[in-house]
């Protein structure tokens, strides 16, 4: 950017890159650890095949936002309508719902099944729940093996429902962090009183800059450690706040030289 440009506005746009390539390492592990807990939970009620939909936009339409099975590949980022499908009625109910044969329930939505190739033949659907909000749903579908297969039992919705608390946690963490990558993308691209041209062109030189490598390598490795497990969490965040607070005491911008 321009020598003259105001040094406020560069501060806070490093800041803002900074934050949104953050963000960016975020998400991923983010819907990875979903499809972990998706293949655990499926193990256990005797499924192969689960989805993770979440609300897409404000008229109540669902994308799938990770999927594990036959065709997970062809339903990430598939749409289903406002109000259609079991999920849709789990989305707008709030209320589990399990279906022993879908040719017998007027509301399931075939054309998932149309789109993918895939045959549906029994759902367990459970809402996902973030502070008394339904965010979304997970779905279990059909039984591994070859059919005839055991209807879902209520115990196993109560197990699903567990599972659901544990993934509407994680929805939500990936919700805020690609709504903030989105707002700060936009924010990025709009036009306004800055040269969109010299901005790229200093955003360029941002991200390849060894500072900035070296924040997103310390990202990476803060992201591997936390995903070890809660005591590998725990003995981080106490490290990083210990950081911080002798890093407040100093008045020094680089304190450990």
């Amino acid at each position: 950017m321009a020598a003259n440009q105001d040094p406020e506005l560069v501060n806070k746009l490093q800041q803002l890159v900074e934050t949104v390539d953050i963000t960016n390492f975020l998400v991923e592990p983010l819907t990875r650890s979903i499809a972990r807990l998706m293949e655990v939970a499926a193990a256990d009620l005797g499924s192969s095949e689960a989805s993770v939909l979440i609300r897409d936009g404000d008229q109540g339409d669902l994308r799938f936002l990770t999927a594990i099975g036959e065709v997970a590949d062809q339903l990430l980022g598939m749409k289903v309508p406002a109000g259609k499908g079991i999920a849709g009625f789990v989305l707008s109910s709030g209320q589990p719902m399990v279906v022993s044969d879908v040719g017998e329930e007027e509301s399931f939505y075939a054309e998932v099944d149309k789109a993918t190739g895939y045959s549906t033949q029994m759902i367990l659907a459970t809402p996902l729940r973030f502070n008394d909000e339904v965010i979304g749903v997970l779905e279990f579908i059909n039984r591994s093996g070859p059919p005839p297969w055991d209807q879902f039992t209520p115990d196993e919705m109560d197990k699903a429902a567990h599972c659901a608390e544990a993934i509407a946690s994680l929805v939500n963490a990936y919700e805020s962090a690609k709504l903030f990558r989105e707002l700060g993308d936009k924010t990025l691209s709009e036009p306004g009183a800055v040269d969109l041209a010299a901005v790229r062109e200093w955003l360029a030189g941002v991200r390849s800059s060894a500072e900035h490598r070296e924040m997103m390598d310390l990202a990476l490795l803060l992201r591997e450690i936390a995903g070890r497990g809660d005591a590998e969490r725990a003995m981080c965040r106490d490290i990083l706040e210990a950081i911080l607070r002798f890093s407040e005491t100093k008045n020094e911008t680089s304190f450990l030289g």
